[in-house]
């Protein structure tokens, strides 16, 4: 069946309707986006998909709303928004059309549910408060979504479709970036894999670019493993960067600190502790540094490993 009509409410919008239209639009370019609560508009029928309006869920109708007693929910009894509902259908498409590669689909399709997808329906449904991000409370994503809405004395002619439409492509640039990175990170899932085959015993990572690591080090269990070094690309030159691996995702403690002595040197105070000729700078919290070549930096992630292994690590 050709979609015709993508139909949500009209008025004030939310995160869920707003970000259920990044999936659809993609997924459907031809069809004519409506807001409305006009009775004919939002009944199923032929070419319509209707969602976060309506009173009802049912795929096979083409509508999918939340609003209604019981709210759809999940297996685990969390409650679904729109967005949810739409991601569950359609999300799948919209990540092949995004040109995900089809082995990573799945868990690309799950991450995204679980990171993205899942707080935003909590949010929407009342199932957890703003206040749980403390602080960030307003910078949440929802949040600087429905900032976006017209003012309360902004009552124009068609101001709240056209602050819809504006806030559209912004966002879509977070959903495509979100998908973007998930994607990245189980790319490089596994040539991190392939890498620390490569180092076998060895207590330093080397990698071809700059990427996600840490992953794919806990899910191989190389706990033998303290820096990881890399080339990254710095103006008209490459140097080579030496980092350490936090101990979890919820720290910035590092399974091992660079050495002391090193810490906020440049240039040649920093050649002059470590003896390596083409060493950059070292950050002042000890967790990267940099030199001009690998034989370089190869030579400051050894003295980095001697420091560990002789504090006991």
């Amino acid at each position: 069946m050709t979609i015709t009509q993508l139909i949500t409410h009209s008025g004030g919008f939310h995160a869920d309707e707003l970000l259920s239209s990044v999936i659809l639009t993609h997924l459907f370019p031809d069809a004519t986006l409506i807001r409305s609560r006009d009775a004919d508009v939002i009944t199923p029928g032929p070419g319509k998909i209707i969602y976060d309006v309506g009173r009802a869920y049912d795929a096979e109708a083409g509508i999918f709303d939340h609003h209604q007693r019981p709210v759809p929910l999940r297996e685990d009894e969390q409650p679904y928004s729109s967005f949810g509902l739409i991601w569950k259908h359609f999300g799948h498409d919209y990540l092949r059309a995004v040109n995900v590669p089809e082995a990573d689909v799945d868990r690309v399709h799950l991450s995204f549910d679980k990171g993205f997808v899942l707080p935003v329906d909590l949010l929407d449904n009342g199932a957890i408060e703003p206040s749980v991000a403390g602080p960030l409370a307003g910078m949440t994503l929802p949040t600087l979504l429905e900032s976006l809405k017209p003012t309360f004395d902004d009552r124009g002619a068609g101001a709240d479709d056209q602050a819809f439409m504006a806030a559209l492509p912004v966002a879509r640039a977070f959903v495509e970036a979100a998908i973007r990175n998930r994607a990245a990170k189980y790319r490089a899932e596994t040539l991190v894999t392939e890498a620390i085959a490569q180092a076998g015993e060895g207590r330093i990572l080397e990698l071809p670019m700059g990427m996600p690591f840490r992953a794919a080090v806990e899910k191989t269990g190389a706990d033998h493993l303290l820096f990881v070094i890399n080339p990254r690309e710095n103006g008209d030159r490459v140097d080579w960067a030496l980092t350490t691996i936090r101990k979890g995702g919820d720290t910035f403690e590092a399974r091992a600190d660079l050495p002391g002595a090193w810490a906020g040197l440049n240039g040649a105070d920093l050649a002059a502790v470590t003896g390596v000729e083409g060493a950059v700078f070292c950050h002042n919290a000890l967790f990267i540094a940099v030199a001009n070549s690998r034989d370089g930096i190869v030579n400051m992630a050894q003295q980095a490993v001697a420091a560990a292994e002789a504090a006991g690590i």
